[in-house]
């Protein structure tokens, strides 16, 4: 562990997560637009369900893959959604939360000293799970100028240590979806690269955002392009309830060895402590399955936030999916700048913390009074840094 922590500075979300907390003392209102923690209280229908689950007295063992009932609704979705041909729900395994499918498709699939290659700016935990897993992370960054992924820096990147590809779409933090052109340019690639060094190179596709897409945009898996794929997932986005732990991994049927793979899975659950998700849970999203947040709501947000701040004279993109802007920072350290919103108390998510200097994070799920309140803060910061009339 001692290797990591030297490795990984957790410093700038300390930092942020300290500033929050103290000023939370004092009894200021603080305005939190750094998480994807939403402010306001859970959906009516994802309470409504745990209730059920808990009078129906669903809180005993379950099979260690997930029960039936979620297991086929996820079996649905993989097949239908993703394109992805998995024969039958033995081959989706039910976990807790996407951050644990991640980890133990890690701890599964790697061994010491293998390279995983993921594209800048990502989502900041990649590399300290990697790192825990004993692989090296290799980064490669994205187009600076629409965020797609490199393909010739992942071609340059790819070894003959290389043993998986990290796509993270939507992305978090950019809200970029990469088109089926970039996707199957990539299948291509790593196609090419597993012939060159003699084995396949996994391509671990992390889709926790795959049903928050924005009406002028379209998602599709990479799993759609590239056989060798292992989609992760996670409830706690799409029903914004990101305190309960659930998710899956659906294994492609192309995969060499995929019993001793789901066998390995297992394994990794049970002995990194019970990582499965609470019985009430699994029962609870068996009958919210195919629920989502309400994406035109959200949709009116971020077109509402996107203009406030372009005006503002801030530069960003509108994002595709997620509920995340990526926003140039007016200041060259966005550390700085994003401690000078706190002192206002708006909080974002620096830039640094996803190895992205000069650029901060904005999350929508924020209620309405809260982005409202936050807007003349923006104004009034970037007016302070460029020096002109907010």
């Amino acid at each position: 562990m001692a290797n990591i922590v030297d490795q990984v500075s957790l410093g700038a979300i300390v930092q942020v997560r300290d500033r929050l907390l103290d000023q939370q003392a004092k009894g200021r209102k603080i305005l939190r637009l750094e998480s994807g923690d939403p402010s306001f209280d859970i959906p009516v229908h994802a309470r409504e369900a745990m209730e059920k689950a808990l009078r129906d007295g669903q809180t005993h063992y379950t099979a260690s893959t997930g029960i039936p009932v979620l297991r086929q609704a996820i079996h649905r979705k993989v097949t239908t959604e993703n394109k992805l041909e998995v024969p039958g729900p033995d081959n989706v395994i039910v976990t807790n939360g996407g951050m644990n499918g991640l980890y133990i498709i890690f701890r599964a699939l790697l061994d010491p000293g293998d390279e995983v290659v993921y594209s800048l700016p990502p989502w900041f935990l990649y590399e300290p799970m990697l790192l825990s897993a004993d692989a090296v992370p290799v980064k490669v960054r994205v187009r600076p100028e629409d965020n797609d992924l490199d393909l010739d820096a992942i071609r340059s990147a790819i070894g003959p240590r290389t043993r998986a590809v990290i796509v993270n779409t939507p992305n978090n933090p950019t809200g970029r979806i990469y088109p089926p052109a970039t996707l199957r340019a990539l299948a291509a690639l790593l196609t090419d690269a597993s012939a060159r060094w003699g084995r396949p190179i996994w391509l671990i596709s992390d889709e926790p955002y795959s049903r928050l897409v924005f009406s002028d945009a379209e998602f599709h898996s990479p799993s759609e392009f590239y056989p060798y794929t292992v989609i992760s997932y996670s409830y706690g986005k799409v029903l914004l309830t990101p305190g309960e732990r659930v998710g899956w991994l659906a294994i492609s049927p192309a995969i060499p060895g995929r019993e001793q793979l789901r066998q390995a899975i297992e394994v990794c659950q049970i002995a990194a402590g019970w990582l499965f998700p609470s019985a009430v849970l699994q029962y609870a999203i068996g009958d919210l399955e195919r629920l989502s947040i309400d994406m035109a709501d959200l949709e009116r947000k971020r077109d509402w936030v996107v203009a406030e701040l372009t005006a503002a004279g801030y530069q960003l993109r509108s994002p595709e999916g997620t509920f995340y802007l990526w926003v140039r920072s007016p200041e060259s350290d966005d550390t700085a700048f994003s401690h000078r919103l706190a002192e206002r108390q708006v909080l974002v998510l620096p830039g640094t913390i996803c190895q992205a200097p000069g650029y901060f994070r904005v999350s929508l799920t924020a209620d309405n009074e809260m982005i409202d309140r936050a807007l003349p803060v923006f104004r009034a910061a970037v007016a302070e840094v460029t020096g002109t009339v907010g």
